[in-house]
């Protein structure tokens, strides 16, 4: 299985972030589905060209949120959380959220105009003009 990660010495957050986020993106999208394997934690290592104990982080802040179980000596799996899916895209939704409303007060815009932003953004990308409530 081809481990395709992209991750960057340049990106400013932590290598092990990185990683955490794109296992996480690959459980959302359907790559790795509920009770399959993930690459063991050497082998990723050596595959990306990064420190074991930087994946073993990843992988232990992954469990830790639910997101894979790790049987010792067996390896790591998707865990079996049904709404892991759900799950994923929330927090995706949630941290977009709030990098939104972080830009909002830097361009010095008041909650009325963010919120005409984001229905308008949901109105392009629906096509629903009835999203207004």
């Amino acid at each position: 299985m081809p481990h395709l990660f992209l991750l960057s010495q340049t990106d400013g957050r932590p290598i092990y972030l990185q990683l955490m986020e794109q296992i996480k993106q690959r459980i959302a999208v359907g790559d790795w589905k509920a009770g399959e394997p993930i690459p063991s934690i050497r082998q990723l290592a050596a595959d990306l060209q990064i420190s074991v104990i930087t994946v073993k982080r990843s992988y232990l802040e992954l469990e830790r949120a639910g997101v894979i179980t790790t049987h010792h000596g067996k390896g790591s799996v998707v865990a079996e959380t049904s709404d892991l899916r759900s799950q994923i895209y929330e927090e995706e939704l949630t941290k977009h959220l709030h990098e939104a409303a972080r830009l909002s007060g830097l361009l010095g815009l008041g909650t009325r105009e963010l919120q005409r932003r984001v229905r308008d953004a949901v109105e392009r990308l629906t096509g629903i003009e009835q999203v207004r409530r």
